[in-house]
């Protein structure tokens, strides 16, 4: 007769110190993922700092400072990465403690299996069930990938993770994992304070709401304009919208107890609310929290243009840094610093394309404010020097600022030149037209509205 659950949870049990004895000189680690890292066993892994070298340890968006960076300053004995930028790791970056892991967020699976090793997994869960499984809390993305391929898995239990529905492999059994390490603290997830809304914000989410329509099925990207799109959604009169998205805000919280949100219309997961991750306030976790409206499904799935295409009326929204006359969008880096990811904004971009009626909507407020003061044009001749493309031109469908909105499908070079010219800061236009000039981008027919 086999081992009950409970009498595998007793033999596998350890503290943090001794489950981290697993790792070895030369590894690569997993910490985890957005809300879901591995606090207690980083600690423990720190203080093996002096017996270990070219430790490489990767996580997705780092929302606490590491003990094993603070531990070695020098990188003598533990190498940082990260999927996709965050505060702390850009931080991180400016002292040449982490490096950022190039990834086009849909194709994880593929990625890991084929071409990632992974020696030891971190990997945070809520607390076991009767049945012998762990929840992954808010972060399903690619921790089942992660499982998968790693060699050992170690769980870190953590009581104040939210119980996460799915959708698909939410859930890890004991058999998976080699080692249980129960959190000594328990820390709550971090939960993100109310982002600072600007009338551009509300003006740009304003042009934004007049392209949409019932039954449409919306995915919000981070920050605080496609949240302003959601707040302003919950209090318009669009009827049974659906949720389709990456990260799962706040703002779905609002537009679902205002009635908005249905999953009626959608053509697949009708009734769920359909994420990968989620990053937001407590309200938005106890929400969640063994919910049947919330799906949780790995990257591969939510992602895929393949999968998102087929919901119709897919509306799609997210920032960007820089968008250049040609039309190539900047959404990760400025310059030679890097400051965010690729994440599911090419994704997306691509999958409301595919949808019936879909539209996929870039958002960029016309201007910025460097440190000095100096008031620049995000819409610019070229991208700065060292700018990663996030979305090549030619994938780049709706451009929208503060003073109206293109579509560049089609566009020849010298229209979309017009075109984003016409919806720059008017105190740049007549630079741009002469950049455009200079870039054979403007001819005799262009002209500035």
């Amino acid at each position: 007769m086999g081992k009950t659950v409970m009498e595998q949870y007793k033999e596998k049990l350890r503290t943090a110190d001794e489950a981290v004895k697993v790792v070895k000189s030369g590894d690569w680690v997993e910490y985890g993922e957005f809300m879901m890292q591995a606090k207690d066993l980083d600690a423990a892994l720190a203080k093996r700092k002096d017996e270990l070298k070219d430790v490489k340890v990767r996580v997705v968006t780092c929302t606490f400072m590491p003990e094993i960076v603070k531990a070695d300053p020098t990188r003598e004995h533990f190498l940082f990465n990260d999927w996709h930028f965050s505060g702390v790791t850009r931080g991180l970056q400016g002292k040449d403690l982490c490096n950022y892991i190039p990834l086009t967020y849909h194709e994880s699976g593929k990625f890991i299996e084929d071409f990632t090793h992974i020696d030891v997994a971190f990997m945070p869960v809520g607390p076991m069930d009767e049945h012998g499984f762990f929840n992954i809390g808010t972060s399903n993305s690619i921790s089942a990938y992660v499982r998968d391929k790693a060699i050992i898995k170690i769980a870190e239990v953590n009581t104040s993770a939210p119980k996460c529905l799915g959708g698909l492999k939410e859930a890890i059994h004991i058999s998976e994992f080699d080692y249980i390490v129960e959190s000594q603290t328990n820390p709550p997830l971090l939960s993100l304070g109310e982002l600072p809304v600007t009338d551009v914000d509300r003006k740009i989410a304003s042009l934004v709401l007049e392209q949409m329509e019932d039954g449409s099925c919306i995915q919000l990207g981070i920050g605080a304009m496609p949240n302003t799109v959601g707040s302003m959604i919950a209090q318009s009169d669009l009827k049974d919208l659906g949720a389709h998205t990456e990260m799962l805000v706040d703002a779905y919280v609002d537009m679902y107890e205002a009635g908005r949100i249905t999953n009626k219309r959608k053509q697949i997961d009708k009734g769920k609310m359909v994420y990968t991750f989620a990053m937001g306030s407590k309200r938005l976790y106890d929400f969640m929290n063994n919910n049947p409206i919330c799906a949780s499904y790995p990257v591969g799935y939510t992602n895929d243009p393949c999968v998102i295409g087929q919901n119709d009326k897919v509306v799609a929204i997210n920032n960007a840094l820089e968008v250049d006359l040609y039309g190539q969008v900047a959404s990760e880096s400025s310059g030679f610093k890097h400051i965010s990811g690729t994440g599911g904004q090419f994704d997306f971009i691509l999958g409301s394309y595919r949808s019936k009626g879909g539209k996929g909507f870039i958002c960029i407020s016309s201007t910025t404010t460097l440190k000095d003061g100096t008031l620049v044009s995000r819409i610019r001749p070229t991208l700065s020097p060292g700018t990663i493309v996030t979305v090549p031109r030619s994938c780049v469908y709706y451009v929208c600022t503060e003073y109206g909105m293109t579509i560049l499908k089609s566009k020849s070079t010298w229209e979309r030149a017009e075109a984003l010219i016409n919806i720059a800061h008017p105190d740049f236009r007549d630079d741009l037209v002469k950049e455009a000039q200079k870039q054979n981008l403007w001819t005799k027919t262009c002209k500035i509205n």
